[in-house]
């Protein structure tokens, strides 16, 4: 018996191989293999099972049942019995059907069960009962068959649709999570990985239990798909399916890893794209964007089917609906345009992707539709204002989100043409697990879930205890939406032909610039990052971090601790976006060591490193000398910069600096100079005068008089004595917001405080009391701490305290009455705590301990006196 059908099983084997290396068809390799083993199976149970044998039945399951029998796929069959005990023959025919086909070398799974069995939810090992929806009749009682199909399978499908559907989706998102939820690998199982076939099967699944619980019968799931999608997937499948035959044939036996050396071949033997021969890289994109499509099926119908019968999902996606708006609609979490969009302006476009980023919601099909519509006109009409509403998406909480989005649907790239190059690009090399363009985006995720580590969660991928800290420094930067722009440009060099890829990289970003219309100060720090952003890396690989002289190193190419901030987190994100292991607790680590070390080396040197006479030669200083025109010599400018710490070089852009030598040559007409102007969401003022005592008091009891909350100050000097103090802060009751005529009044009211014709302690009366605002809800304790080794010149302060109004303006205030004098000052708030650290001297000269004990005693007992004037008034 054996001979005859192991000859015919092999020759036919033979024949169906044959004829795939000849038309690349998989899916008649699926259908002929399948009737192939339907031959042997039903022949066998002929031959083994009595012809008169009622109530039991032979069925397919899994791949077999569908009808997808790949070339090395395992053989599931499941003997149907209407009563509860096989019988001993039954049983030992059961077994000689299994061990021929074992002896064909086929991997036959099987299993025995009662039509009451398949009529029950099985909670342990729900796989089966999903198993049974693939169900194919193959031989014995058709009507025992037909009351599975017909009544068990839609009977346990009514009962326990919602166990069904979850078991389904956290089957998914465990899958999805172990591959990263990417599409994007280098290497992909075509099976198991989001957009593979597992995902295929999982879409069947859902449709088939939504079309069974609405109909009380199964049906083929790709009909009830939206004509929209059908041909698209149907594509999608065919594609796979010739490659996972391919995959199998290559290495004879079940192998779904798509390897480098794989796609070479599948590429120039043409797989799936009709015999025709295509790049690798090309073959892959093919590969990718079946996949993306696929991975959006099974999301979508999990989106739709999953959360139909949870009353507190189906509340919160109603709650949600609440986010409508004049241009669209939010239905169950979902967003429809309200016009056509063909009518559509573009900043509709951009408002909708803001929506996204801000409140994490989905686009319904038509929303993509819509899009899609929209952004092939704005290939002709291009976008306007798309800087300052790409910024705004980029710092919100559901940035990524709505970047992916914008990928899917070609939206990205029509805003960045830059990134076109590196669309779905495979670099190989032995790190990197992703595609050029999702190991970008998944640098920008990293980012997105460290601010989730700041504000105390602990999302996936971010629960180090490094995390949070790194979340911290984050939270504290000036630009991020500068770092997360830098991002997406970093690696764009990767798909042009210039070899080293920062170099292409820059080149691509300065395109983006001019596009764009980013400001010189914003161009300056996206280059810094690209151009840098392998620095602190190879520092780690290759330097001894615990060596001063490399920490100096390092802290002065970063240059600022701006920059030193985000070009860790650059780092960060960058290295943990190659593959999930890629950032070990090790690497992070001396990561965190190494950011530590050369920030407290940039708070620490400012001192000593000043810009000396002859020195001020840098490119900055020659665009500074461009914008200021040929009446300035490089001489006069050099003597305004002579003095200053080198650290207002690196940290004030051109324009800035231009700026403050304008106002210099306007001190003889008024001694006093005042900018003001908007920075994001808080001002800047900048104040340039000759130095005296209590300047710095009077211009933070100033502020402070007029309710302003002070988050950064900059105070330096140079060499001819005159003062450039900057602060940043933030105006509480929108005061100059609200009444733009309170602006010139706001800056005269500094001029006369300078200058004398004002009294500080008349403005203060009307100030802010401090029981007007929120009590905070944790107290941070004060620490003075004072650090005479650090400097070769000034006494370092730092004091950590709780922020207040006025705080600066007391402790400035008790520093000059001791006859301190602030060579530099830094000053930084963090939420509710503030972080000054001042450099001081005395008498041209370090504080010694003595005055170091009265500059404590009287800051201390200032803090106190307020505490204790909060605490009476708000009794």
């Amino acid at each position: 018996m054996i001979p005859p059908i192991a000859e015919f099983y092999a020759s036919e084997s033979a024949r169906l191989r044959a004829q795939f290396e000849s038309s690349g068809d998989g899916g008649a390799v699926l259908r002929e293999r399948t009737a192939l083993v339907d031959t042997l199976v039903t022949r066998l149970y002929g031959e083994l099972f009595p012809p008169e044998l009622e109530d039991f039945c032979l069925v397919a399951l899994g791949g077999y049942g569908r009808g997808e029998l790949f070339p090395y796929s395992d053989i599931d069959l499941m003997f149907l019995s209407a009563r509860g005990r096989t019988e001993n023959p039954l049983r030992e025919a059961i077994a000689a059907l299994s061990r021929t086909l074992w002896d064909l070398h086929l991997r036959v799974g099987h299993s025995t069960r009662t039509l009451s069995e398949c009529s029950q939810l099985h909670r342990q090992n729900l796989e089966f009962n999903i198993a049974l929806l693939d169900g194919r009749y193959l031989a014995g009682d058709r009507q025992l068959f037909e009351r599975l199909h017909a009544e068990a399978v839609p009977h346990f499908v009514a009962r326990d649709r919602d166990d069904l559907v979850r078991n389904l989706a956290d089957l998914i998102e465990q899958r999805h999570a172990k591959y990263g939820g990417t599409v994007y690998h280098l290497e992909p199982n075509i099976k198991e990985v989001p957009g593979g076939l597992r995902d295929f099967h999982v879409a069947r699944w859902l449709t088939l239990i939504a079309e069974i619980e609405s109909q009380g019968r199964a049906v083929v799931a790709e009909k009830a798909w939206p004509a929209s999608v059908r041909a698209a997937r149907e594509q999608a499948f065919d594609f796979l399916a010739a490659l996972r035959c391919f995959l199998h044939y290559r290495s004879e036996r079940d192998d779904n890893q798509l390897s480098y050396e794989a796609q070479d071949e599948a590429a120039r033997r043409g797989i799936g794209n009709h015999g025709q021969a295509v790049r690798a890289a090309d073959w892959m994109c093919t590969y990718f964007r079946h996949a993306r499509g696929v991975a959006l099926l099974t999301e979508c119908l999990v989106e739709d089917i999953a959360p139909a019968h949870s009353s507190l999902y189906s509340l919160f996606k109603d709650w949600r609906s609440r986010l409508s708006n004049a241009d669209f609609s939010v239905v169950r979490g979902r967003i429809f345009p309200r016009s056509p969009a063909t009518s559509a302006e573009p900043r509709l476009l951009l408002a909708l992707f803001e929506m996204i980023a801000r409140h994490g919601l989905e686009l319904s099909r038509e929303g993509e539709r819509w899009v899609e519509e929209a952004a092939a006109r704005a290939r002709i009409a291009p976008l306007a204002g798309v800087w300052p509403a790409l910024r705004h998406v980029l710092t919100l909480p559901h940035a990524v989100e709505s970047l992916r989005t914008m990928r899917r649907l070609n939206v990205l790239n029509v805003l960045l043409p830059e990134l076109r190059v590196i669309d779905c690009l495979v670099i190989r090399d032995y790190f990197h697990r992703y595609t050029v363009d999702e190991h970008t985006l998944m640098t920008l995720q990293h980012l997105q879930e460290l601010r989730a580590a700041s504000k105390g969660g602990s999302p996936d991928g971010a629960s180090e205890i490094w995390a949070r800290k790194l979340g911290e420094v984050l939270s504290e930067l000036e630009r991020p939406d500068l770092l997360f722009f830098s991002l997406l440009l970093h690696d764009v060099g990767k798909g042009l032909p210039e070899p080293d890829h920062v170099v292409g990289s820059l080149a691509e970003a300065e395109l983006a610039f001019k596009r764009l219309k980013l400001n010189e100060e914003e161009r300056q720090a996206v280059r810094f990052l690209i151009a840098s952003h392998l620095e602190m890396s190879a520092t780690l690989q290759r330097r001894d971090i615990f060596d001063p002289e490399t920490i100096k190193a390092f802290a002065e190419k970063a240059g600022t601790t701006e920059r030193l901030k985000m070009l860790t987190l650059f780092t960060y994100a960058d290295v943990k976006a190659v593959s999930p292991g890629a950032l070990t607790p090790w690497k992070a680590e001396m990561m965190w060591r190494l950011y530590a070390a050369a920030s407290n080396y940039l708070l620490r040197s400012l001192d000593d490193e000043r810009v000396r006479a002859g020195e001020a030669r840098t490119d900055k200083v020659s665009r500074v000398l461009k914008l200021l025109g040929a009446t300035t010599r490089h001489e006069e400018l050099n003597d305004f910069l002579e003095g200053f710490p080198r650290r207002y070089l690196e940290s004030r852009s051109a324009e800035d600096i231009a700026l403050h030598y304008a106002m210099t040559q306007q001190l003889d007409a008024q001694p006093v100079q005042v900018d003001l102007r908007p920075r994001g969401r808080t001002l800047e003022l900048t104040v340039l005068t000759a130095d005296r005592p209590f300047l710095f008091a009077m211009i933070t009891g100033t502020l402070a008089a007029w309710g302003m909350n002070i988050l950064k100050a900059d105070a330096f000097a140079n060499r001819a004595g005159t003062v450039l103090d900057t602060f940043r802060f933030e105006d509480l009751h929108r005061t100059l917001e609200l009444n733009p005529s309170e602006v010139e009044r706001f800056k005269t009211s500094v001029v006369e405080v300078l200058t004398g014709k004002r009294s500080l302690q008349t403005l203060l009366k009307g100030r802010m009391n401090d029981r007007d605002l929120p009590r905070p809800k944790v107290r941070i304790p004060t620490q003075v701490r004072f650090d005479n080794e650090s400097s070769s010149h000034s006494t370092l302060l730092e004091l950590l305290t709780q922020d207040c109004p006025g705080l600066l303006h007391d402790v400035s205030t008790a520093l000059a009455e001791l006859g301190c004098n602030i060579e530099v000052a830094l000053i930084d708030t963090e939420g509710q705590k503030v972080i000054d650290v001042f450099y001081l001297t005395y008498q041209a000269a370090k504080l010694d301990a003595a005055k170091q004990g009265q500059v404590r005693e009287g800051i201390l007992g200032r803090l106190e006196r307020r505490s204790a004037a909060a605490a009476e008034g708000s009794s």
